[in-house]
């Protein structure tokens, strides 16, 4: 069964007088590009949070964060004094370089980053990292389910594109047999009406063979047969495969390419503009597959 890279998690959990809330959500990526936003007090875990994205989730583009909210309805929020004294020193130094007046009052000063409810003695206890944990493990669980419903309704779409276009092929056959004798008939009503000229009729046989072998498209329709074939099967397997989907979906762009290269008739050619449409649309969802 496939996966999408497409997913979003999200759930909270409360320790002490903290509500603690862990949102990840992932968008498609060649690669994993991991984006982290850490309360200062989980930083020493940010590399233990790192790797268990990175194993869980594989590839992607993956955006996680972690919200921490107190509680303040039975004490007061505490102002961190030392920094507020830090901010106001800094801006009134740089106002008196710059020669700029710069108005400070307390709603500018407590809006400032980390001035209100800041601790920097604060400390992770075990306990509180096991309940970030458990929440960081659940929010994953949640972007992967996810994952699995975006990735059965893209494997549901794949399928019904491959049988589109495998109807398609069989479409082709009855003016392909059409195109072949069409062309010999052509051929031989230009020769009848070249009066008085010799020619090794053997000869022009070979040449009509080799002409009308060139134009043949029986390979051509065996390979993209093949694909599609392979393509299920690939569908099949277990997660992680989106790139070999990509890989075998160009393999079939070719065959179908060549394909309408050879067609000089316009009810194939027409076939062929549909189902460049189909495998155009399984291109651009494959993206998606993790």
């Amino acid at each position: 069964m496939i996966l999408s890279m497409t997913g979003y998690g999200k759930t909270a959990a409360a320790h002490g007088n903290k509500k603690i809330t862990v949102e990840v959500k992932s968008l498609n990526s060649k690669a994993l590009d991991l984006s982290t936003r850490i309360p200062a007090i989980y930083r020493e875990k940010e590399m233990l949070i790192r790797r268990k994205l990175q194993e869980r989730l594989v590839r992607g583009k993956v955006d996680f964060t972690i919200f921490v909210e107190s509680d303040s309805s039975g004490e007061a929020v505490p102002v961190n004094k030392a920094l507020v004294e830090h901010y106001h020193k800094s801006i009134t130094a740089l106002g008196s370089e710059l020669g700029i007046n710069l108005p400070l009052d307390w709603g500018t000063l407590l809006h400032l980053p980390d001035v209100m409810g800041k601790n920097e003695c604060e400390e992770l206890s075990g306990g509180e990292w096991d309940v970030v944990e458990q929440a960081i493990d659940t929010a994953i669980d949640a972007l992967i389910a996810f994952r699995q419903q975006e990735g059965a309704a893209l494997e549901k779409m794949f399928l019904e594109k491959a049988a589109n276009i495998e109807q398609l092929l069989a479409m082709i056959e009855p003016f392909e047999k059409q195109r072949i004798e069409k062309i010999r008939h052509k051929l031989e009503e230009s020769l009848a009406q070249l009066k008085g000229v010799d020619y090794d009729r053997n000869r022009l046989e070979q040449e009509m063979i080799y002409y009308i072998e060139k134009l043949d498209i029986s390979e051509e329709k065996q390979r993209l047969a093949n694909h599609l074939r392979y393509f299920r099967e690939t569908l099949a397997e277990a997660a992680g495969q989106g790139k070999k989907l990509g890989f075998i979906a160009q393999e079939m762009g070719r065959e179908i390419n060549t394909t309408g290269s050879k067609s000089n008739q316009a009810e194939m050619q027409n076939i062929v503009v549909k189902m460049k449409d189909e495998l155009e649309q399984i291109k651009e969802q494959v993206l998606n597959v993790l």
